[in-house]
């Protein structure tokens, strides 16, 4: 099973235990929480992990804690739980990128099925970003005139061309070029524009 855990959060004390329990025994490592305001105290930046969530609570409500946490940067994926549904927080929640919407007393089956796929979500995130920090990285170390030098070069303009733009030699741009795709550790002007396009957005 996953080494990323399960963040139980519901401030019915009995379900909170059941749904624990369940989880646990079915391989998962989970922690509980009574209430959203607790859950989001004890988080630390770059932290993983899959929430299941009580959509109705006192003070802070499931909706208001997953906006919470897209706010602070979290990639935990949330999965709500709910006693009494209804269509327009079902279409909130999942506009806010939850991955379900489950009620209370459906299937176990089902909630582990809602949990396999929170968690091969938030693990597809957290690929993304680390390739994300790590391209960020690596174009950190570029110096002023090669990230000048790259951005007309993934725009499609010629040596001679940025050359002309920038005044400077013709050279000295194959030079800067050669610099650019050791840095990045790329092979061709297609890698340097997806590295160049994923860094933007």
């Amino acid at each position: 099973m996953s080494a990323v855990p399960i963040h139980v959060v519901d401030d019915d004390e009995s379900f909170l235990r059941a749904v624990a329990r369940f989880l646990r025994a079915s391989g998962y490592s989970v922690q509980t929480h009574a209430s959203a305001a607790e859950f989001l105290r004890e988080r630390e930046a770059g932290e993983r992990g899959c929430v299941i969530s009580d959509l109705r609570m006192p003070g802070m409500d499931g909706l208001e804690m997953q906006e919470a946490l897209a706010c602070a940067g979290h990639t935990m994926t949330v999965i709500f739980l709910t006693g009494n549904g209804d269509i327009p927080s079902t279409v909130s929640a999942i506009q806010q990128g939850a991955v379900d919407y489950i009620e209370k007393c459906a299937p176990k089956d089902k909630l582990l099925a809602a949990v396999q796929r929170a968690l091969a979500r938030e693990s597809e995130e957290h690929g993304r970003r680390k390739k994300l920090s790590l391209v960020q990285s690596r174009l950190a170390s570029l110096s002023e005139r090669e990230r000048e030098v790259l951005s007309e070069v993934v725009h499609g303009k010629m040596n001679k061309e940025i050359a002309a733009k920038l005044g400077i030699h013709e050279r000295t741009v194959k030079l800067h070029r050669t610099a650019i795709t050791t840095k990045l550790q790329v092979q061709s002007v297609a890698e340097l524009t997806r590295l160049w396009l994923l860094a933007r957005h």
